[in-house]
């Protein structure tokens, strides 16, 4: 199998997450130089996404391995990062748990609706859900130029609409695809 251009940014984005594993916890992560460097490597994970499938749509390049591993490359790095954060006790452990739990629950909706030839898109509470991971990282990231205080009241504030949105993303996704739920007709 040759890999195509939007192949090889999707796995460049996944060879990007041990990157910056590596560079968050090298040295005190409080290391200015490190946060920044830290937060360009995300930055850089997360835009790969946007082009990826860009292009792979524009110049007709989408392939098996693009549909499979666009999504988990998304999951592994937002993922990565949160988990990372809870282990130096930059977000709860609850809220990552559920953040990740609603991962899985809709790759299994994913699943189950392949199992009747049917795919679901990504819904707009969907991927208003990725903004908000997206923008609760690089928020946690960015070097808090003001009061300590004031950054974490910020940042629970984002936590919060980010599993708000998570909780309500799944909702919608499980209402719009309810039939998956039921026994297939039998011929």
């Amino acid at each position: 199998m040759t890999m195509n251009l939007p192949n090889r940014i999707t796995l460049l984005r996944v060879i990007l997450i041990p990157a910056f594993l590596v560079i968050f916890f090298a040295a005190p992560f409080h290391n200015v130089v490190n946060q920044w460097f830290a937060l360009i490597l995300f930055v850089a994970a997360a835009v790969t996404d946007a082009f990826d499938g860009h292009y792979a749509r524009k110049y007709n390049l989408v392939t098996n391995f693009g549909k499979l591993m666009d999504p988990l490359a998304d999951k592994l790095l937002v993922c990565s990062v949160l988990v990372a954060f809870t282990s130096v006790g930059l977000v709860p452990a609850w809220a990552v748990i559920l953040l990740i739990g609603r991962e899985f629950y809709v790759s299994g909706l994913r699943q189950l609706a392949l199992e009747r030839s049917l795919v679901l898109a990504a819904t707009k509470i969907a991927k208003f859900k990725t903004i908000a991971q997206i923008t609760l990282i690089v928020y946690i990231l960015l070097p808090p130029p003001f009061d300590w205080f004031i950054f974490s009241i910020i940042t629970w504030i984002l936590i919060i609409a980010t599993i708000l949105l998570s909780i309500a993303s799944a909702a919608d996704y499980t209402i719009k695809n309810i039939q998956i739920f039921t026994p297939p007709e039998k011929e």
